[in-house]
């Protein structure tokens, strides 16, 4: 695999996330956020290792280093637990427009962490479009009134928390598959979750599911696979402050499903927002590259070809 076949898992990783976001918001109600949660990582983290021995490459499990192990764990901890739990007691404590907009501005943190940590260069091209991106996401949030809460304060938490996690798999897929680093985590991510569980006494929580909760718990596990599944795999490939910043396209594409299948009205300033962060995009990709992955797209070379 190359840069442009990481490219276009991380746009894939963007319009799943779209339409993942669509998608739950008709799937989580009435359903513990920790349980929710578990129940998708867990499963998640199964299939990932069968993918694994499927492919024959447990080797890569099997001599993992001690310090493979601690990052992880990290990743887990970091990534697929802790900020989970923050960001859905947060949404209860503040507005999901205010949530949304703490969230989106992810991609702010990445750049930063990157660029201390990673060595990431920060051209003015991403610095233009990072303004894009964060202009257009207040419009298409349509947000009026933004007071800073502590549910706020939970959500920024949980952001910072998944752009260090962010950051740190970005390192450690330097010397780790795509596939190893999900299984760290989906794995660790639901350990810690399964003890958060036990302790609050809410394990039984999960045998009370209906038919019709497991039901929307495995269409929004479907779309869990694919977006980690192309997301760490695309990271490996591509810089972790772009390839946030194209996770992005995720709110044009949600705002559009509103508009198409719950009859909710796109306005002139949330279409301004969405010109301005398709806009800024393809300003951090680079106007040419930009280009050059379209005709890469449409092209037969845009066959995407991996080891696993």
């Amino acid at each position: 695999m190359d840069k442009k076949s990481g490219m276009m898992l991380v746009l894939f990783t963007a319009i799943v996330s779209g339409f993942s976001i669509f998608i739950n918001k008709f799937g989580v109600e009435g359903v513990d956020s920790g349980v929710f949660t578990f129940t998708k990582n867990i499963i998640v983290s199964f299939v990932i290792v069968s993918i694994i021995l499927l492919f024959k490459s447990y080797k890569e499990l099997i001599y993992l280093k001690k310090s493979d192990w601690v990052k992880l764990i990290l990743i887990g901890f970091l990534g697929g637990s802790i900020p989970f739990l923050l960001f859905f007691r947060g949404l209860q404590l503040t507005s999901s427009a205010g949530a949304a907009l703490i969230h989106k501005s992810m991609f702010v943190f990445v750049i930063i962490f990157a660029f201390i940590f990673l060595k990431e260069r920060v051209n003015k091209n991403i610095i233009i479009g990072a303004g894009l991106l964060f202009v257009g996401n207040f419009l298409i949030l349509k947000i009026n009134d933004f007071g800073f809460n502590y549910g706020s304060l939970l959500i920024l938490i949980a952001t910072l928390f998944w752009a260090i996690e962010n950051t740190l798999s970005k390192y450690t897929l330097r010397n780790l598959s795509g596939n190893v680093v999900i299984f760290g985590r989906m794995f660790f991510g639901s350990l810690f979750i399964l003890f958060y569980l036990i302790f609050g006494n809410k394990l039984n929580l999960i045998l009370a599911l209906d038919t019709s909760q497991i039901y929307w718990i495995l269409i929004s596990t479907g779309f869990l696979f694919l977006y980690v599944f192309s997301w760490y795999n695309g990271l490996k490939y591509i810089n972790v402050s772009v390839a946030s910043c194209i996770l992005l396209l995720g709110s044009v594409i949600t705002t559009s499903l509103n508009y198409i299948f719950s009859g909710v009205s796109v306005t002139l300033v949330q279409a301004v927002g969405m010109f301005l962060l398709l806009n800024g995009i393809i300003f951090i990709i680079g106007i040419s590259e930009f280009s050059d992955l379209l005709k890469y797209i449409f092209s037969k070379r845009g066959t995407i070809k991996w080891k696993t």
